[in-house]
């Protein structure tokens, strides 16, 4: 059998927990016995704890009794996320633990917001890591060390695994199991749990591009603003330095300094965020929310949603169109 530890703490989000339990517990329908995954809950003391949608847990086993190095090391070792995490200072049992157990166990790894927990514990360093899209960029602040991708679902670098958001657990989780049992048992679970065995594209489907300067007022935020005003306009970085009162030399430096993307890429994202909201609010054609987004042509736009959404057009507005209630 193969042991799997989830790590949980007060105001942990209980789907991150739940899925990757009802993924290997479904595994096990598929499994021969001595293959089953047993999965135990662990936290800083036994008391039930609530997590961030009021839902009671209770943990199976605490931090400190399984810290002793001559009981048997867990197969997996995950720590889950929760809303507060990544503006939470590090908690000291739980990074004690993560340390303990990534040293011991075969996988260790995170789910969600779980990444910050691993990054108090010293364990991103040098690896390649993510986490919720909506934390991505802090996660990468917090802990320059790691080497944060902010669109996958999943990662693996060697024995540490990460995940997106929340769902993304159920993802990262799947395809454990498919590392451990084969492709067909991960899609036969997925089939049950009535999921993608494997998403297309990555968690930018789901996110925002576009992020303000910290000064509203600055010549970057005004670039920002006659970009987004004039979104069919053809844009040079000459003529947006002129827009920000700069050489063209020094707008394309302090651009990327304020903003981390350069000029080209984020007319390319505001042009993608444009389209996005055409896609999801209505019925255009695909030419005319080219045009109307200033990629000019279909075959451009479509070029532009496979590159930085693994996704089409057509298949963004099935999955994200708001239909009008009858």
């Amino acid at each position: 059998m193969k042991s799997v530890a989830i790590a949980i703490f007060p105001g942990v989000q209980a789907l991150d927990v739940a899925g990757p339990i009802d993924v290997l517990s479904e595994a096990n329908g598929f499994l021969a016995p001595g293959d089953h995954y047993v999965v135990t809950l662990l936290a800083a003391s036994l008391s039930a704890l609530r997590a961030s949608n009021g839902m009671t847990l209770v943990p199976d086993a605490t931090f400190e009794a399984t810290q002793d190095e001559r009981a048997r090391p867990f197969d997996l070792a995950l720590v889950a996320g929760g809303p507060a995490l990544p503006d939470a200072p590090p908690d000291p049992l739980l990074t004690e633990w993560l340390r303990g157990v990534a040293s011991r166990c075969e996988r260790y790894g995170s789910i969600c917001t779980g990444a910050f927990a691993l990054g108090h514990a010293g364990l991103l360093n040098e690896r390649r890591v993510t986490t919720h899209w909506q934390h991505a960029q802090q996660l990468a602040d917090r802990f320059p060390r790691a080497r944060v991708d902010f669109d996958s679902i999943y990662l693996r670098d060697e024995r540490l695994m990460t995940s997106a958001g929340v769902t993304a657990g159920i993802d990262l989780s799947l395809a454990l199991v498919a590392e451990d049992h084969g492709a067909r048992t991960a899609l036969a679970v997925a089939k049950r749990l009535v999921v993608f065995a494997q998403r297309q594209g990555g968690q930018s489907q789901f996110s925002p591009y576009l992020t303000a300067p910290a000064d509203d007022a600055s010549p970057i935020a005004k670039v920002q603003a006659h970009v987004m005003a004039n979104i069919r306009d053809k844009f040079t970085v000459r003529q947006l330095a002129g827009v920000a009162g700069m050489s063209a030399r020094n707008f394309a430096r302090v651009f990327v300094q304020e903003t981390n993307v350069t000029p080209h890429a984020f007319v390319e994202r505001a042009r993608l965020d444009a389209a996005r909201q055409m896609l999801e609010s209505g019925d255009a054609p695909l030419k005319v929310v080219a045009w109307e987004s200033g990629f000019g042509i279909a075959d451009r736009m479509r070029a532009v949603f496979a590159k930085r959404l693994g996704v089409t057009p057509l298949q963004y507005r099935e999955r994200f169109r708001c239909k009008p209630s009858s």
